[in-house]
């Protein structure tokens, strides 16, 4: 089978991408639940570069009066829940966002290793453009200990993935100085750029992304890029 990589051009609003990945999803699991023999639709990626938003993770109980006074009243960026694991993290211009639609069972992966699939293809993919990273024992990727550089976080029904990763290719780092990213508070984001890699865009870094994950799903013979008018096949 084919890998299909669906990219968003320009920036994006995140609820339109919440949509497509929904409708994405939902024929995937309506594929598995059907007593009538039915082709499931192919693995997709969405990759995107967003306007500014912060979204919520399933682990957010509440934000602190600092960050909700922040967030909430000066209107610079969208404030979203997302069904995603982890907590409060940002979205926004100079940064790749890649949500896989697929179903793990289809290619031989559990939770875990699905996670480790994502880490390693980040890692690959930061090491084209010759800057290091590797994992910790905190989830996502990491140049150092101390700098995070790309954030994963998930959302799995009946072995349907959707949400992802999110890589700081060239972001403007400053959103994050207005939260606690991801719940560390000691720890700092870094992107591609600030660690030396320049000219890098984020279309680019999408294509690699989905290329790094294709040499890596069990199954996938290769990738094939479509547009969003293909999605009315794909729900029906």
């Amino acid at each position: 089978m084919h890998l299909h990589h669906l990219p968003l051009r320009g920036l994006t609003p995140y609820l339109h991408s919440s949509y497509l990945q929904e409708t994405l999803a939902r024929a995937i699991l309506t594929s598995k639940s059907t007593s009538t023999p039915h082709k499931p639709p192919p693995p997709t990626i969405l990759t995107a570069e967003f306007n500014p938003v912060y979204t919520t993770g399933r682990r957010t109980t509440a934000l602190s009066p600092a960050e909700a006074s922040l967030l909430f009243t000066d209107g610079r960026a969208e404030v979203h829940p997302s069904p995603r694991g982890g907590l409060t993290t940002f979205h926004g211009p100079g940064q790749l966002v890649a949500y896989p639609i697929l179903d793990l069972r289809a290619h031989g992966l559990s939770a875990r290793s699905y996670i480790c699939l994502l880490e390693k293809s980040l890692i690959a993919v930061c090491a084209r453009y010759g800057v290091p990273a590797q994992t910790t024992e905190h989830t996502g990727v990491w140049v150092t200990a101390e700098r995070k550089i790309a954030s994963v976080g998930v959302h799995l029904r009946r072995n349907v993935s959707s949400h992802g990763v999110a890589l700081n290719v060239s972001t403007d780092l400053w959103w994050f100085n207005r939260i606690v990213a991801c719940g560390l508070a000691d720890k700092q984001m870094t992107s591609l750029e600030a660690e030396g890699a320049t000219g890098v865009s984020v279309e680019d870094a999408g294509c690699a992304f989905v290329e790094e994950m294709a040499q890596r799903l069990s199954g996938v013979d290769g990738v094939v890029t479509v547009d969003e008018e293909s999605l009315g096949n794909a729900a029906g």
